[in-house]
């Protein structure tokens, strides 16, 4: 089971209702682990390596080595150690958090800092970087990547620290700026984020094959993962945004002011010349495995097997989580009252990468689990709605917990528990809230890595 404590979350507050929402997410993150997709995929034949309807062959002297970072590389690189086994030459991959099941013995995994980089990040990404420099033109690379590699494969440019980059992610983690806003900082000032670690491969004369879970927002879901496609971002493709992108996302959060200086001179002097790769040739090559709307259409199926309506209200939702809570309430209350846009008992479905804007102290918590409260708040003392809100990837924010489930007895129980939501909400101690109720939602590593995943039952018993 993927949501460990789902009986436990099912035991209390409305119950039948929360369990409809948690069996449909449980079903959902159990077709969404990656394992199961890659196995499909990649296969060793004698000498040939396949995957999907490409194929590669092994010759004698070419070496293999497999590169990585993401927070659901885990299970990717147990699974391709398991189709590869000793071809593998040598592997390194960076997780967020090492788990209890790994037992990769040719691919190393290493912890890294998420979401905020650190020195072992940094020491391994420097490991990863030799590692490159040893190839030459006969050798393979495999790469998995998952969501969190901005973080977690850390290695700032010469003239900028781990400190400037922690403090400038910082910055705009808490100024709700938008992820590709974040990211256009990120990949600019990295020497192996926006596509630069595949450009050292590329130098070498090496190829690379890249098997990507993607956790960009915007795109269509993923229906032929065994085709090679384009893709952008992520240390191994190119880049979409520019150095005029990330000095407009410090300007438009008033952050070049209090960002450090290392990093704002870079910016305002970088020429064209410290532009981030744009393109590569035939030897780099994109399989994506899943995306954030894939996570959607595995909710709706699982709902749809269950014999409920379903309806996928949007895979981008974005803006601050908890005003993000309250808008799908407001939905839910309206399916409760006029019966539409579906008629209940039903399921929306919601995916997309909610953030929160954080002034000054905060408490414990993330976004999903701040939308889950914010839907709590709106549906307060009302019967027929609940909510399973989670980072798909197991881990919201900088917790140790996916996500949070809510319904209209959520507020009550946490007053007479002596706990004020919305006080906790503008504190962002979310956190407090959830565990203090038995509501906050444990699944450790998922083996997925699609944003955030929001799905409300709306039963229509008295809702209206």
């Amino acid at each position: 089971m993927t949501i460990r404590n789902l009986d436990e979350l099912a035991s209390h507050g409305e119950a039948s209702s929360r369990r409809v929402a948690l069996e449909i997410m449980e079903a959902a993150l159990h077709s969404l682990d990656a394992s199961r997709v890659i196995r499909s995929l990649l296969r060793l034949d004698g000498d040939t390596l396949r995957v999907g309807d490409r194929r590669w062959e092994l010759t004698p002297g070419r070496r293999l080595f497999v590169v990585g970072v993401g927070k659901a590389t885990n299970a990717m690189a147990s699974v391709v150690e398991e189709a590869l086994g000793d071809r593998i030459t040598r592997g390194l991959v960076i997780v967020k958090r090492l788990e209890a099941g790994d037992r990769t013995k040719r691919i190393e995994l290493a912890e890294g800092g998420h979401p905020l980089p650190n020195e072992a990040g940094l020491a391994t990404t420097r490991r990863i970087l030799a590692m490159v420099e040893e190839a030459g033109p006969d050798d393979l690379f495999i790469g998995l990547i998952s969501g969190g590699s901005s973080a977690l494969m850390s290695c700032p440019l010469p003239g900028i620290t781990l400190e400037d980059e922690r403090r400038v992610t910082e910055a705009l983690l808490t100024s709700s700026a938008r992820i590709l806003e974040i990211n256009a900082v990120r990949r600019h000032i990295s020497a192996v984020n926006g596509g630069r670690l595949a450009q050292r491969i590329e130098a070498r004369g090496a190829e690379l094959i890249n098997l990507i879970i993607s956790d960009s927002v915007g795109k269509k879901p993923t229906l032929e993962p065994g085709k090679p496609t384009e893709f952008v971002g992520t240390p191994v493709a190119p880049d979409a945004t520019t150095l005029q992108d990330a000095r407009d996302a410090l300007e438009r959060y008033r952050l070049a002011a209090c960002a450090p200086r290392a990093i704002v001179e870079f910016l305002r002097t970088a020429g064209p010349g410290q532009e981030t790769p744009k393109a590569f040739g035939d030897r780099v090559h994109h399989f994506v495995l899943q995306r954030p709307a894939n996570a959607c259409e595995a909710a709706r199926q699982a709902a749809e097997a269950m014999g409920l309506r379903a309806s996928i209200l949007t895979t981008q939702l974005e803006g601050e989580s908890r005003e993000a809570g309250t808008f799908l309430a407001c939905v839910a209350k309206e399916i409760a009252l006029n019966r539409r846009p579906l008629a209940p008992p039903c399921v929306l479905i919601a995916g997309g990468e909610t953030t929160t804007r954080i002034e000054g102290g905060a408490g414990s918590g993330g976004p999903s689990q701040e939308l889950a409260l914010g839907f709590a708040l709106e549906i307060a003392d009302r019967s027929g709605f609940s909510i399973c809100a989670l980072d798909t990837d197991g881990t919201d924010g900088p917790t140790d917990v996916a996500g949070g489930i809510a319904d209209g007895r959520t507020v009550t129980r946490a007053r007479q528990a002596g706990l004020d939501v919305f006080r906790r909400l503008w504190e962002h101690d979310s956190a407090a809230v959830l565990l203090a109720l038995g509501d906050a939602v444990v699944t450790g590593n998922t083996g997925t890595n699609l944003c955030d995943l929001n799905v409300i039952y709306v039963s229509g018993e008295n809702g209206g």
